[in-house]
């Protein structure tokens, strides 16, 4: 599983979680986990959550989702499968429940998803069509002069690649759209059923929308594919518009996105879009704010104890380390630094460790992440990753220097880099879920940040093994996978050892991080 939290505390203990079947017998109370699951044609890494008791996959486009085989998988130690499900192709166009045995019972949910490219674009068409999948609908805008008992499609595609359509209209064709269109798509030997609605409208060009960020607005328009379609913006009183550069207007048949550049944050304005001479109506919106990470300069620290903590004394805690965890075993390994860029105030320094007496205790990776820690479990810990925050960022800067030494230590599954050059990480994510994303390292309950989760609206992040001696800048990007999500969190973790939640790293590794700032523009 993609997995990317970098939080090195970890737990040793086990629970019979919600939705998995359970009996009053004494036995002990040992979840019956998949470790790993791998199947054919798998275009992504394995998501699995041992919390809801969920393995998801994404399937390459090419893979027949009917008949799915499973390559290999691995239990919790002692547990076993019930029955044969997993020896023949599972059909995953629906979700398939598995039974796991460790002296109860657990059920486990399989399911799967393909990303396909899908299409349908007709001649004269206005704005974008919309694909219903799970409704096996397409939805297309065209002018009101076209003739829809002689439909033009341009292009078509409604399922995997290799599918038939009847009628055949894949490289172009024509419908009777005066009525809904049925069109039948093979596709593995299954036939679906798809249904065309055409509707026609006399509006040459529409503003559909606007997304204000901090720095940067999107227009969202519809007009006629083929023709310059564009946006422009000014400030709101006042009289002289501004284009926006058609390098900055993406375009997807009728519809397209203008992005403005260099707003000023917290100003009213105004946007409109054009198709060649027509202009469509007026959207006014606002700027956000250009807000900035509490002690991102990490001058603030205070001693608790044994337990370095990346806060003012009494002050109100944003940034949060592993130290709680790393000091039941030895000595808090994210403390300040008087080492610092400039050569005044304080910067973080993130030291992995080998962390117990002699060959008795873990690796701990050195960290600092944006949330807080909440328990620990054994010795390993339960942390809560996130800080509210509704902006919408386009990069990450700072200041690092790194000593990455080779890896010395890890778990079972990651013994092959042993050895190999260790490699820091700095990463950024905006999630629009309803509470901080809790992480856990228990290899028994283990839940970690993973990129590509449904409630991650934009990540980013910056990897280096090799030697930095002296402070040099960073920065990075953050992905949007849209535009109009508004995020409810804010995750930015930073490790000296990437691999630092399966207790992989190299013991001496540091990471000096100092002056963080969230960019607002491109």
């Amino acid at each position: 599983m993609k997995t990317i939290s970098n939080i090195v505390v970890a737990a040793i203990t086990s629970l019979a979680l919600a939705g998995c079947i359970s009996n009053d017998l004494p036995y002990p109370q040992i979840q019956a986990n998949f470790r790993s699951l791998e199947v054919a044609g798998q275009d992504a890494g394995t998501a699995i959550d041992s919390a809801a008791c969920t393995v998801k996959l994404t399937l390459a486009e090419s893979t027949n989702i009917y008949a799915v085989e499973v390559d290999s998988y691995t239990l919790t130690e002692g547990a076993s499968v019930v029955g044969d499900v997993l020896e023949a192709p599972l059909d995953l166009s629906s979700p398939v429940q598995v039974i796991l045995h460790l002296y109860q019972d657990y059920l486990w949910t399989i399911s799967a998803q393909q990303q396909i490219e899908r299409y349908f674009d007709v001649e004269g068409q206005m704005g974008e069509t919309t694909i219903d999948v799970p409704g096996r609908r397409v939805l297309v805008q065209v002018r009101a002069d076209v003739d829809l008992s002689r439909l033009h499609v341009v292009r078509a595609k409604l399922a995997n690649a290799g599918s038939t359509m009847s009628p055949d209209i894949s490289s172009g064709g024509y419908i009777d759209a005066t009525g809904p269109a049925e069109i039948a798509v093979d596709v593995f030997g299954h036939r679906q059923l798809w249904t065309v609605y055409v509707e026609q409208v006399d509006v040459a060009v529409r503003t559909i929308s606007v997304d204000p960020w901090t720095c940067v607005a999107w227009v969202n328009g519809q007009a006629e594919a083929g023709k310059e379609n564009g946006a422009e913006y000014r400030l709101s009183g006042t009289e002289e518009w501004t284009r926006v550069p058609q390098q900055n207007v993406t375009h997807n048949a009728g519809a397209f996105t203008a992005r403005i550049d260099h707003l000023s944050p917290g100003t009213a304005y105004e946007a409109r879009t054009y198709s060649g001479t027509d202009l469509g109506n007026i959207v006014e919106f606002t700027t956000g704010k250009a807000e900035q990470l509490p002690n991102s300069d990490f001058d603030q620290w205070w001693l608790d104890g044994k337990i370095w903590c990346p806060w003012a004394e009494n002050g109100t805690p944003f940034w949060g380390t592993g130290n709680k965890g790393a000091v039941t075993l030895g000595p808090s390994n994210t403390t300040p630094t008087d080492q610092t860029p400039s050569g005044s105030g304080w910067a973080a320094q993130l030291e992995t460790k080998f962390v117990g007496i002699g060959i008795i205790g873990k690796l701990a990776a050195g960290n600092l992440f944006v949330g807080s820690y909440v328990r620990t479990e054994g010795t390993n810990g339960v942390l809560s990753f996130g800080r509210p925050f509704s902006q919408r960022p386009t990069h990450m800067s700072g200041m690092y220097r790194y000593h990455g030494v080779p890896i010395s230590h890890s778990d079972n599954d990651h013994k092959y880099l042993i050895g190999r050059p260790d490699t820091c990480i700095i990463w950024v994510a905006l999630i629009d879920s309803d509470e901080p994303l809790e992480i856990r390292t228990n290899p028994s309950n283990r839940q970690l940040f993973n990129p590509e989760a449904p409630e991650v609206v934009a990540y980013g992040c910056m990897k280096q093994a090799d030697e930095v001696a002296q402070y040099v800048p960073f920065q990075f990007e953050l992905k949007y996978k849209s535009t109009s999500r508004v995020p409810k969190y804010i995750l930015v973790t930073a490790s000296a050892s990437m691999y630092g939640d399966f207790f992989t790293g190299g013991a001496g590794s540091v990471l000096c991080i100092d002056d963080f700032l969230l960019e607002y523009d491109y």
